[in-house]
């Protein structure tokens, strides 16, 4: 089957998000309907729809089309207005704190899910993407966080909690936790969020986690 023609696929991206219905000429939609991306609805107005082809051809475009979520990488300092995880290595925290943070951690979390839901080829929101193996440390830390577990905290008053950094293993971070139910409560919160976890003991005896995104 060929692959469909420019003008198609602007007709398939302006799609209504909700409904799939389809605009275009006569010839146009029939076009579609022949390479099965579109169907003709039965019932008069006798509309055109996108097909799941069609939809998942849309859903293709508009992940391209759309910026990965607002989360600046661990490796850099986060520009003004741009948010980032909070990894527990930070050397200061700036930013919003207290029900302000939980709001933006929460919309930061959904916003990887539908980022999940548009890249994965199954659209899978339970299993990590791309963009999260390109950055191991912010994707886990976001994980972490979202999932309500704190960050250590630098400073006077320091607040033991996790941190994530990275390792020379490809696809693998390391996460410590002073205390053992600490330690306990982000492998499930990582498995939970789709990672695969093992405890490990480092060379003085500290227990600490390695996890990787999982792939199945």
């Amino acid at each position: 089957m060929k692959p469909p023609t420019a003008a198609q696929r602007r007709i398939i991206e302006a799609a209504d998000p909700g409904t799939g219905r389809l605009s275009g000429s006569e010839a146009q939609l029939s076009g579609l309907v022949r390479a099965r991306l579109a169907f003709r609805h039965p019932r008069p107005p006798h509309a055109y729809f996108l097909t799941p082809a069609g939809h998942r051809l849309r859903d293709e475009a508009a992940a391209r089309s759309r910026p990965a979520p607002a989360v600046a990488p661990a490796e850099t300092a986060a520009a003004p207005g741009v948010f980032a995880a909070r990894t527990g290595t930070e050397t200061s925290v700036t930013g919003s704190e207290g029900p302000a943070r939980a709001r933006e951690v929460r919309s930061a979390w959904e916003g990887l899910v539908e980022l999940r839901r548009m890249t994965n080829p199954d659209g899978a929101r339970d299993r990590p993407c791309a963009w999260e193996r390109t950055h191991l440390v912010q994707a886990a830390a976001l994980a972490l966080e979202a999932a309500g577990l704190p960050p250590a905290r630098p400073g006077p008053g320091f607040v033991e909690g996790y941190e994530v950094l990275g390792t020379p293993q490809p696809e693998a971070v390391a996460v410590r936790e002073p205390s053992p139910d600490g330690l306990r409560a982000c492998a499930a919160a990582l498995e939970r969020a789709g990672w695969q976890v093992g405890e490990h003991a480092g060379p003085r005896g500290a227990r600490y986690l390695l996890a990787s995104p999982r792939r199945i």
